[in-house]
């Protein structure tokens, strides 16, 4: 008789890998019984991923330290994980003005891996800490580890050696924080329940990472001045969509006509923050910049000319 692993007895016990009561008939279901099943389970991420807003609020604070002292946020993930991971990061530039280098995501088996899964590239902790070495990180980035299952030797592998670099070290992961015993700064653990299918965690799995996600870097750039109310004033004017979206943001705030707000995008080099401080302000783009400096780049004090400390 073959000797299990101690995978085998592992994978077994993990929360992940359960076996969902509620979907033991789907096999045989018609599309829209699938459907209804599928979807009153995506209906309980939300409400596990609420119940880690005090430990995703203690991730923010330190990310948002991270990168007002020069540190960068990195994701470290495999398979779905690391491209949620990749994701989240390449939105950032596009949306919040960001520089690439300032949210950066790595995946077991490189580039390859984001378009076809690369099988064992996983497996090894040194091609974690491997990676964070290449990728030029250093003391004072922050190191997200994403695995749904918590195991995964690629993850622990490079929030490991992060440590050692001096990094803060957070890790996402829906398995119970009971069962969590790896050591880092913060870890968020939204316990989902089997998935729909046995071990598919590209399901609710995913999902509750790409959330937490959303939750880590939307916040983060919000406590950085780089929204105004609700609307983004950092984008860059990359496409056409953002052309006109700058615009009509420019023109929600201050109230003037499409051809005014393009002549003060144009004045304020194409950045909605500084067209929105030149014209409530009725300053120069200048003394626009200047005053987006005092107040630490948030627009409410900047147009009040005010000085502004992030609390």
């Amino acid at each position: 008789m073959a000797q299990r692993p101690p995978l085998f007895d592992e994978l077994q016990q993990l929360a992940t890998e359960q076996r969902n009561p509620r979907s033991m008939e789907i096999d045989t279901a018609s599309v829209s019984t699938i459907l209804e099943i599928m979807n009153a389970e995506d209906h309980l991420v939300a409400q596990a991923v609420g119940t880690q807003l005090e430990w995703i609020g203690e991730a923010v604070d330190i990310i948002v330290h991270a990168f007002r002292n020069g540190g960068r946020l990195f994701y470290a993930g495999a398979g779905t994980s690391g491209r949620l991971g990749i994701l989240d990061a390449s939105e950032c530039p596009p949306t919040f003005g960001t520089a690439p280098e300032l949210v950066q995501g790595l995946i077991a088996g490189g580039l390859p891996a984001v378009f076809q899964a690369q099988e064992g590239a996983e497996d090894h902790e040194e091609n974690g800490a491997r990676a964070l070495d290449e990728a030029g990180v250093r003391a004072g980035d922050v190191v997200c580890g994403i695995a749904a299952s918590r195991r995964t030797p690629y993850v622990i592998g490079a929030v490991g050696h992060a440590r050692t670099l001096g990094c803060k070290t957070l890790f996402v992961t829906c398995t119970p924080r009971e069962s969590f015993h790896i050591d880092v700064d913060v870890a968020i653990c939204p316990v989902v329940g089997p998935e729909v299918i046995m071990g598919s965690t590209r399901m609710k799995s995913g999902t509750a990472q790409k959330l937490v996600l959303n939750m880590l870097t939307t916040a983060s750039m919000i406590r950085l001045g780089k929204v105004y109310e609700n609307m983004m004033v950092d984008l860059q004017m990359t496409n056409a969509k953002l052309v006109e979206r700058s615009k009509r943001t420019v023109m929600t705030v201050t109230g003037i006509d499409y051809d005014e707000a393009t002549c003060v995008l144009d004045a304020a080099n194409g950045h909605v923050k500084t067209a929105i401080v030149m014209y409530l302000g009725d300053i120069s783009r200048q003394e626009a910049i200047e005053r987006l400096e005092k107040a630490s780049g948030f627009v409410r004090p900047a147009i009040e000319n005010k000085t502004y400390t992030l609390s």
